[in-house]
């Protein structure tokens, strides 16, 4: 196939702005798939997608388009809009010249599609504006269009105003995106440079690749070399997503599909290595794309200690089709061995929960979030702890650093002075204002990250009703006066229920941790003690009164010591079950401490 009539993109944009039904409707348009086997998201095939309505993983589809007498191939990469699920976003736009930038034409620039534009701009890609929901009655798309070149300095006057819902518009999008996006450039007799973006796994094929051509030419029974892992493969089967995977005999420059080849060792794909030809082939990679920062780190615990090993399976699976999580083996007194897993977000923790759940029919117990802190030691060195039961005493480091995000809200002008306020409240520093149209102001601050985890996203959509959106980058770690909280439940400290606090929020967010226990944790036949200390410094408690069986019912009237004589005898009993029970602690009450105070 001539790579000129060849245009590769992605098409990026916000949350809920239309992406998902924009594919919908360039499949429907070009015929790729008929109306009987249409239904709405196609491309979102995973159950928890559909159920959600957000765009999880990255789909690949190559669709046919007629335009001035010629026959185009279009490789369209649906990426998701959610801010945890950016480096999808980052790993697509390496296999793309160009990307549709889709604004809602009634809610207009939000955080994530700035922050998208500016992937964009780095990846250095062509960007087509389209402005989506035009057929709203409060659309204002001569607003937006203003909007978008005064916050992106993006051309947006004459930007596609469509109806992804309709499909109005949609045949434009498709002949302006032919003339706006470059074809891909590359020698297709040079030798084999091919760039995996992306790897899923299928129980009855194995590993199947996600690839691009940047040079030469793939085909059927080549044997194949991952110039980044040393493996070698032959080519069992190839070809493109149309949408379902249709084998062809050769991938050529500029072509995006999928390889096959029996991969049955999760270990064997790296997502960002370059495939070329074992023999004759290119010892040059590709250049990658820089590996996933975690931002939020979880503990996973089998309920039954037989699933361990199940679980390590399940963690293998999933981080093949999803290469941005990682995951190591734990140990705590409380829970017995498990996994910590390092995820990008609390959307993204959630969603693999979820998936360890469903997909692979796992129980298990999860801890509360934490996020990864730096120490500096009195030898100059640093290291880095992902939970708080890491941190070493007092004496045995200098100081605490703190992971810092530099955080952009969009929100209506009337809300700039509440998001300020829960901003301050959360440690935050005021770095620049922006006006992006007369009613919509964009605010940048530096937060710490375990204050963003916690409740500030509910925080900021309660405060402005709905419309604030927020982005957030990784800045650095700054110093800050951190402790470790304790928890203590009956004078036993459980590992899992510790956090790392600012010092002057520790009293306000032990209380309010235990507050939450005390309402989780079951009534036991003994008095439960729950405290939360620094150190060795108890700075809150509270109790769970023991279960009382009333042994005096039965006593009618007559002497007293009779009575006295029943509750002493529950009171030895009680006092000797304190000693013996064990406190049953369940999931809900370690996911109880991520609430506000």
């Amino acid at each position: 196939m001539d790579p000129k009539y060849i245009r590769n993109f992605s098409i990026i944009a916000h949350i809920d702005h239309g992406k998902s039904t924009l594919a919908d409707r360039m499949l429907e348009v070009t015929g790729t798939v008929q109306k009987r086997e249409m239904q709405a998201q196609l491309l979102d095939d995973m159950e928890l997608e559909r159920e959600r309505g957000i765009t999880i993983k990255a789909r690949a589809v190559t669709i046919k388009h007629h335009k001035d007498g010629h026959d185009y191939t279009l490789n369209l990469i649906d990426t998701p809009g959610h801010v945890d699920f950016n480096y999808e976003v980052e790993k697509s736009m390496q296999a793309c010249e160009g990307a549709i930038l889709l604004v809602d034409a009634s809610q207009g620039v939000e955080a994530q599609t700035v922050a998208n534009a500016y992937l964009a701009i780095d990846a250095d890609l062509e960007i087509l504006t389209v402005l989506n929901k035009v057929d709203l009655g409060h659309a204002r798309p001569d607003e937006i269009a203003e909007e978008i070149e005064n916050s992106l300095a993006i051309e947006a006057t004459d930007a596609v105003r469509i109806s992804a819902k309709t499909g109005e518009g949609v045949p434009e999008v498709l002949d302006r995106l032919v003339d706006a996006f470059p074809p891909p450039t590359g020698d297709p007799d040079a030798p084999l440079r091919a760039l995996i973006f992306d790897a899923v796994y299928d129980e009855y094929r194995g590993v199947i690749v996600y690839l691009r051509i940047f040079q030469g030419t793939l085909r059927m029974k080549d044997r194949v070399l991952m110039i980044g892992t040393n493996k070698k493969f032959e080519a069992v089967d190839i070809g493109v997503f149309s949408p379902k995977m249709t084998s062809k005999d050769d991938l050529s420059v500029g072509e995006v599909g999928y390889f096959v080849s029996n991969i049955k060792t999760l270990g064997d794909v790296r997502i960002g290595d370059t495939l070329t030809l074992e023999k004759n082939g290119s010892d040059e990679m590709l250049p990658g794309y820089k590996e996933p920062r975690h931002m939020v780190f979880a503990d996973f615990y089998p309920t039954n200690p037989k699933d361990y090993v199940t679980m390590r399976d399940a963690l293998d699976t999933l981080s093949l089709s999803d290469s941005s999580f990682s995951y190591e083996a734990v140990t705590s007194e409380a829970l017995g061995f498990g996994y910590r897993c390092g995820f990008l977000g609390l959307l993204h923790m959630e969603i693999i929960q979820q998936r360890l759940e469903r997909e692979h029919d796992l129980d298990m117990i999860q801890t509360a979030p934490s996020v990864s802190y730096q120490i500096s030691m009195p030898d100059g060195t640093e290291q880095t702890i992902s939970s708080p039961g890491a941190l070493p005493t007092p004496d045995k480091f200098d100081q605490v650093l703190e992971p810092i995000v530099r955080v952009a809200m969009i929100v209506p002008a009337e809300f700039i002075g509440v998001t300020m306020t829960i901003s301050n409240d959360h440690r935050g520093v005021f770095v620049r204002q922006e006006h992006l149209s007369p009613t919509r102001v964009q605010l940048i601050y530096d937060i710490p990250l375990a204050e963003i985890m916690y409740d500030f996203y509910d925080k900021l959509k309660s405060a402005t009703r709905g419309f604030g959106t927020l982005n957030y980058d990784l800045t650095g770690f700054e110093p800050a006066d951190l402790v470790k909280l304790s928890i203590l439940v009956n004078g036993d400290e459980v590992d899992a229920l510790c956090a790392i606090v600012h010092k002057s929020f520790a009293d306000t967010r032990g209380r309010a941790i235990l507050k939450k226990l005390r309402k989780e944790i079951p009534r036991h036949m003994f008095e439960v003690r729950l405290q939360a200390a620094i150190g060795s410094r108890i700075i809150a408690r509270e109790s769970i009164a023991a279960l009382r069986k009333d042994v005096t019912a039965k006593c009618y009237g007559g002497d007293i010591s009779r009575k006295r004589k029943l509750l002493e005898k529950q009171k030895a009993g009680k006092r000797r079950m304190r000693q013996v029970g064990s406190v049953e602690i369940p999931q809900k009450a370690f996911l109880s401490v991520l609430g506000s105070e």
